[in-house]
């Protein structure tokens, strides 16, 4: 009911950096979320993770608005924030599992990627399975439910659109248009943090940092 009132004030919003401004907010909210869900006290990952998410929500929800749906100009509030809104929503829990699996494994192959680094292996090549698993982790719910639309379940856009009355086939080009943009995401945004952050996980020396949970 409150979130009524909170769009309908941004919606009256003709102002490219006001829009972006609360775009950003969301952003904010949505890594210091993932912050607190995620209890790690020997990386600092925060500022790595909110870098990634705005790089990848911001080019994908542009692209979309701007290219996709054509709107002009392309911040505005009515179509950039709802439709960040959900890449944010969608993709956030996709980032928050690739990190998670990173600095799991990491941890519990812990032998395994130091003795690597004895043999001379650098930190990228002691840790590239681990990052392709974090990855993988990451993507995994994005591929399942886009193996299950139109079979098991019709999405919640295209849902929508059908109820207020749109042609199916016009709900379906937008619902595909939103499983592109949200696959984009989880995709540039796992990527992004598991990258930035398995390099904060060694320190000098390329020493790993991570020590064993009691």
């Amino acid at each position: 009911f409150l979130l009524g009132f909170i769009l309908k004030f941004i919606f009256k919003l003709d102002n490219a950096g006001l829009v972006i401004g609360v775009f950003g907010f969301m952003i904010f909210f949505a890594a210091w979320e993932i912050r607190n869900r995620i209890k790690e006290k020997e990386v600092s990952f925060f500022w790595p993770l909110f870098f990634s998410m705005a790089i990848s929500y911001v080019v994908v929800s542009y692209i979309v608005s701007s290219v996709l749906v054509n709107v002009d100009p392309w911040w505005k509030p009515q179509y950039f924030i709802p439709l960040g809104g959900m890449v944010i929503g969608n993709s956030m829990n996709a980032i928050a599992i690739a990190l998670e699996r990173l600095l799991a494994d990491l941890r519990k192959r812990r032998l395994e990627v130091e003795a690597l680094l004895c043999l001379g292996a650098n930190y990228k090549e002691a840790s590239n399975d681990i990052l392709r698993n974090a990855m993988r982790a990451g993507m995994i719910p994005s591929i399942n439910s886009m193996m299950g639309v139109g079979i098991v379940f019709i999405p919640g856009m295209m849902t929508g659109q059908i109820i207020a009355g749109a042609n199916p086939l016009q709900a379906v080009r937008y619902q595909i248009i939103v499983m592109i943009m949200l696959v984009g995401s989880t995709a540039i945004g796992s990527f992004l943090i598991v990258y930035l952050v398995r390099k904060l996980c060694f320190g000098s020396g390329e020493r790993l940092l991570l020590q064993p949970k009691n």
